[in-house]
């Protein structure tokens, strides 16, 4: 297949070689006005390795890729904790930024990238490639419709399984200095996310976590109870300690019908007067392998992204939309920690 060259092809510098990785390659290759350039890690061995596998140039310098010009995205899939530092430094640098979720572990920095890349003029994304499942997207136009109602409750259940293989396969997983948190904070700010995509801004939480099933310093299992500012209810539960880790549930409550995607797919849709439906197929979504998940999203959101750039507007998920899920799962820790209830006006 013949490449479009009427537009510019973006450049693009992975840096981070990780699980993710393949992923945003895999769906940056698939998008004809993008190339990946180079990648980078600070571990010569897995940049070399990564980059030979795929055809790449490499580095272990992330000061080549900012003085690349060739190199117009920084697109960032290393540990969580060093997600602001890298972009504000690409941001500096000129380059638009992506980063992997969470846009970073504090509020502080994760503001910081965002005023840095405001300040800068370049657009700031962060990986929320959910959103753009087609499931997500019937689920948004049926609620935008007003076909289900009044919403009245929100839940999400992310009751996924990791081992402590996963855990230990890297000094940064389940570390409070580098992953942030736990299975809120790593494998449940995606449904998370869409969540409050639907459902809006919280009130106020009240939640538990603790570690139970693992050698780590963060939590394995939390529920959360909470008030939407419109009202309705609604409940998180977040687990990588469930065996053998069942799909993710995000399900919509409202007075004229119900709605729940599991895994990728559109599992149920019921609207009063209609027949109910469900779409067959989809992965279960990383609920027992992280691997386990789609790359077309990943690609529509790129493409988003990449119109952004040209539009001279946000993507869909901005710096401030990525910040709305972090904030939330702070709040949740800190419900935790104390044993009552936060009211998320005073939690920023």
């Amino acid at each position: 297949m013949e490449r479009n060259t009427s537009k510019k092809r973006w450049g693009f510098a992975l840096v981070g070689t990780g699980v993710i990785a393949p992923y945003h390659l895999k769906a940056l290759s698939s998008i004809d006005e993008c190339r990946v350039v180079t990648v980078c890690d600070t571990d010569s061995h897995k940049a070399r390795s990564f980059a030979e596998e795929h055809g790449l140039a490499w580095t272990d310098n992330l000061q080549t890729i900012l003085d690349d010009p060739q190199v117009d995205v920084v697109d960032v899939t290393v540990p969580s904790g060093l997600h602001a530092g890298i972009g504000i430094a690409a941001a500096l640098a000129g380059k638009h930024v992506m980063v992997e979720k969470p846009i970073d572990i504090s509020l502080d920095k994760a503001d910081r990238l965002i005023r840095t890349c405001r300040d800068t003029g370049v657009i700031l994304g962060v990986i929320s490639q959910n959103r753009f499942l087609d499931s997500m997207q019937t689920l948004y136009r049926t609620v935008e419709s007003g076909a289900l109602g009044t919403l009245l409750q929100g839940d999400a259940a992310i009751k996924w399984h990791r081992t402590q293989a996963y855990y230990d396969s890297g000094a940064w997983r389940g570390t409070r200095e580098l992953d942030g948190g736990g299975a809120f904070m790593n494998q449940g700010i995606h449904f998370i996310d869409l969540l409050l995509s639907i459902m809006g801004p919280v009130k106020w939480l009240q939640a538990r976590c603790k570690t139970a099933a693992h050698r780590i310093e963060v939590e394995d299992i939390g529920m959360v109870l909470l008030e939407f500012e419109s009202g309705a209810y609604g409940v998180i539960q977040a687990s990588t300690a469930f065996f053998p880790g069942l799909p993710a549930r995000l399900e919509i409550h409202g007075t004229r019908g119900s709605a729940r995607i599991e895994g990728e797919r559109l599992a149920f849709l019921h609207v009063e007067g209609e027949d109910s439906r469900q779409d067959p197929g989809g992965a279960a979504g990383g609920a027992s392998d992280p691997k386990a998940i789609e790359a077309t999203p990943f690609e529509k959101q790129y493409r988003d992204f990449i119109a952004a750039i040209e539009e001279k507007r946000d993507p869909i998920v901005s710096g401030t939309v990525a910040r709305k899920p972090l904030q939330l799962i702070l709040a949740i820790y800190e419900s935790s920690r104390l044993q009552k209830p936060v009211e998320l006006a005073k939690f920023s």
